[in-house]
């Protein structure tokens, strides 16, 4: 219900309600906002709210009783760009599990049972059956999981909970519930703000941006090149095709799964176009061999890189690390994150003969060291300065460098988290993100009745490890669904109206 029209110069933040952690109905309509009244609303619009109100609907909640905020168009808009941007288009396979479905909360049939019964190809289920011993782990193509979501999205009537706008700010709301204040599209509302005033609130927002190393941050704004110096997750196509026109050497940063990629992707246009292009990749880590804390849980490795099958081991989505997790608090659960933690990648077959090809043929060349600065050479290249282990310095000359180390984690970035640390009573975990129960709820942001949600990067150093994954969103939305349940907003799941959900997803029936 919205507050009654108010003058076109009022319906904006207030020097009061800014610096107000708790605010009143009052003290919101004497600023001119409108309200209107939501039970429950998911604030990003990417996957993890997807997920969320999959989850809800299928629990049984309506439609009307729920609302989703974001910026974008459709869930899976920004996770398709950055696998596109980082050399996964459509055809491609992403680092995930058959049976982790943001669009199917049961797993089951899993994307290697669909994609073998569409494609005419048993030889998927005999990868799955016999990875990793005999094969590599079988994923599913980044088309796959977004054809799929997209009709999931239409089955739950997902747009038609869908606000357009920019979150500013979650405030506490003095009664119980919370105010969320969004900043509409220009002209979509008669005043620059207007907020949606729940009990239940979650948030949503993957990472706040693209992170820079700094040395790389600092020779970009310095001379101003933000073309020879790229980001994976930025749109980099120039530097491919270029190598296609002139041969070329590029310097890669980072050993994760991004870097992987990249790498093929010059293999691959090297082999299928006859190019001469050069790589030199800089480690700051360089593995040498299979490493770990303990000797029942090494990661194998080699030639810089340390190989794992998915982020974390699986034991943390369902078996004895998920369950040890659960029981630790501050210093050790911060050990055991550094125990599982480091960048990593799968291994692949192809990918390595193609690497042990360029290592061989003298085009692949890696190396350990810590990049202080890059400057511009004689010729107008790029020149990395490279101190390694023994203080000596190189200074490998590219035409390019590509940045493959990641995105930004520092939840302080984002304008919401930033927000709710201030102003929420939100606090970190001992790895700097947000600290959630085992429900997901952020601590210290209850506001009577109602209760505030995270899922995604920014939980991180939780109870649960594999936050920012398909299967650890599904499995932090549920134990949110579940806690909503209890609190009385939904229905419980049980064994048979689980199955009855089954059937209708299986015959596309919207909820």
């Amino acid at each position: 219900m919205a507050t009654p029209q108010t003058p076109a110069a009022a319906g904006d933040l207030t020097p009061e309600l800014i610096g107000t952690p708790e605010w009143t109905d009052q003290l919101v309509a004497a600023a001119g906002i409108p309200i209107h009244d939501i039970p429950f609303l998911t604030v990003g619009g990417g996957i993890g709210s997807f997920v969320m109100l999959d989850y809800l609907r299928i629990y049984g909640v309506p439609v009307s009783r729920m609302r989703v905020v974001s910026n974008i168009d459709h869930p899976w808009q920004t996770y398709e760009f950055l696998t596109r941007c980082s050399q996964i288009p459509r055809s491609e396979r992403i680092r995930s599990d058959s049976s982790s479905r943001p669009d199917n909360i049961w797993g089951f049939p899993s994307y290697a049972l669909e994609e073998a019964w569409k494609e005419r190809k048993p030889s998927y289920l005999w990868q799955v059956l016999t990875e990793p011993i005999i094969n590599d782990y079988w994923t599913p193509r980044a088309g796959t999981v977004f054809t799929n979501l997209e009709r999931e999205a239409k089955r739950i009537g997902y747009w038609d909970m869908l606000v357009k706008g920019q979150v500013r700010m979650v405030r506490k709301r003095v009664g119980g519930g919370y105010f969320t204040v969004v900043t509409p599209p220009e002209g979509a509302a008669p005043t620059k703000r207007i907020v949606y005033r729940s009990r239940f609130v979650h948030i949503a927002v993957g990472y706040p941006g693209l992170k820079f190393l700094p040395e790389l941050q600092e020779f970009r704004q310095k001379y101003g090149d933000y073309q020879r110096v790229v980001n994976a997750y930025e749109p980099h196509e120039h530097v491919y095709e270029s190598l296609k026109i002139r041969p070329g050497t590029v310097v890669i940063r980072g050993g994760g799964v991004v870097a992987s990629r990249v790498l093929q992707r010059l293999f691959d246009d090297r082999e299928r176009f006859g190019l001469q292009t050069r790589i030199i990749h800089i480690f700051r880590t360089f593995v040498t061999g299979s490493h770990g804390p303990h000797i029942w849980a090494r990661r194998k490795g080699g030639h810089g890189w340390a190989y794992q099958g998915f982020n974390y081991p699986k034991s943390v989505w369902g078996g004895q690390l998920k369950a040890q997790m659960r029981k630790l608090e501050g210093e050790a659960r911060a050990r055991k994150y550094e125990e599982m933690g480091g960048t990593n990648t799968p291994y692949r077959r192809h990918w390595q003969r193609q690497l042990r090809a360029g290592r061989n043929g003298g085009y692949y060349h890696a190396v350990q060291g810590v990049v202080e600065k890059v400057e511009p050479g004689p010729d107008g290249r790029l020149v990395s300065f490279v101190r390694s282990d023994d203080g000596t310095i190189r200074q490998p000359v590219a035409d390019y460098i590509i940045d493959c180390t990641g995105l930004e984690a520092d939840i302080g970035e984002h304008r919401i988290l930033a927000d709710l640390l201030q102003y929420g009573g939100a606090y970190r975990n001992p790895l700097g993100r947000l600290e959630v129960e085992r429900t997901f709820e952020v601590k210290g942001t209850a506001s009577g009745d109602g209760a505030l949600y995270a899922s995604g990067s920014a939980t991180l150093g939780g109870y649960f490890p594999g936050v920012d994954t398909f299967l650890g969103l599904q499995i932090a939305a549920q134990e949110i669904a579940d806690d909503l349940a209890r609190r009385g907003f939904c229905r419980r799941m049980g064994p048979l109206r689980s199955t009855a959900q089954w059937f209708k997803w299986v015959f596309n029936t919207p909820v």
